[in-house]
């Protein structure tokens, strides 16, 4: 059986505590303020962070450094035999797009896994990865499987303000200006790897309730197959303020019969803090691989 490495980024949300004790490795996401590099867990804590956009620094994120990536492969490849590498979506970063190319230099020992996920779904991708290499599954047979079950998966989203969006180009000016007046927060969804808008609501309680209304008609219709078998999981994931996360568990058992317990509650990474800012909680649904 071969000796298989995986390996994430840090938009997993899987700390480096969490990653020794799964037997995995994190390519750390970078983080730029006022132009200096910093990253989470090592530079950068959340309470520095988030004064930092509560001080409207400039904060914007980047790929991780090629040769970073390619030093850690070539470290691995020491020890392991492939590696299968679970990035970020390809439709929210070129990350991923940037290691495949620089897989091509590795004689087929490199597996980068495009499956369309990011923080908690893509925290689900990798311990499924580990269930498969459990099994004996080579990085090529992961690399498929994961792939193959790309579509199963969705996050919904409150934003609780526009203005980092509108930093990053994802709305209007005049849009971010018209949320702030009348207290909208938008929800977007994360389906096929892309962020979308799903809907508007005026004000945190409807919007908790739309999340809600969203995750439960995913379970109905959507997911229907995979919740006659017990084969899907719950995740919540937030920034900044946990109590919006517990509030949402809460009518989540409350609206939704027979809710598994919650898999996973975690802050959503730094890098992908950027853009959405405090205040943000979400809801995702993930099929699991077993």
């Amino acid at each position: 059986m071969k000796k298989i490495a995986i390996v994430t980024d840090d938009n997993s949300g899987i700390t480096p505590e969490e990653a020794k004790q799964l037997g995995i490795y994190i390519i750390k996401m970078p983080v730029l303020i006022d132009g200096t590099e910093y990253y989470e867990y090592d530079n950068l804590t959340s309470e520095q962070f988030y004064k930092f956009l509560e001080e409207d620094r400039d904060v914007k994120t980047s790929q991780p450094s090629p040769g970073n990536v390619m030093n850690l492969w070539e470290n691995l490849l020491k020890d392991y035999d492939e590696i299968v590498h679970i990035p970020m979506s390809s439709g929210l970063s070129e990350s991923c797009n940037t290691a495949k190319s620089l897989a091509e230099n590795f004689d087929g020992n490199v597996f980068v896994v495009d499956n369309h996920r990011i923080s908690v779904t893509l925290k689900r991708s990798v311990l499924d990865a580990i269930n498969l290499r459990n099994k004996g599954y080579d990085g090529a047979a992961i690399k498929e499987t994961l792939e193959s079950t790309k579509g199963d998966s969705s996050i919904y989203i409150m934003v609780d303000t526009l203005k980092y969006l509108k930093k990053g180009g994802r709305v209007t000016p005049a849009g971010a200006a018209l949320g702030a007046t009348f207290h909208i927060k938008p929800i977007l969804q994360i389906q096929g790897g892309k962020l979308d808008a799903k809907a508007k609501v005026i004000g945190v309680k409807k919007a908790k309730l739309k999340l809600v209304e969203f995750a439960k008609e995913d379970l109905i219709k959507r997911f229907k197959y995979l919740t006659n078998k017990g084969k899907y999981e719950i995740e919540i994931a937030y920034t900044y303020d946990k109590s919006l996360a517990e509030d949402l568990i809460k009518l989540l058992q409350e609206q939704i019969p027979d809710l598994p317990e919650i898999a996973s509650v975690i802050p959503l990474s730094l890098s992908v803090a950027t853009h959405i800012g405090p205040g943000a909680m979400a809801v995702a649904i993930s099929k699991i691989i077993h």
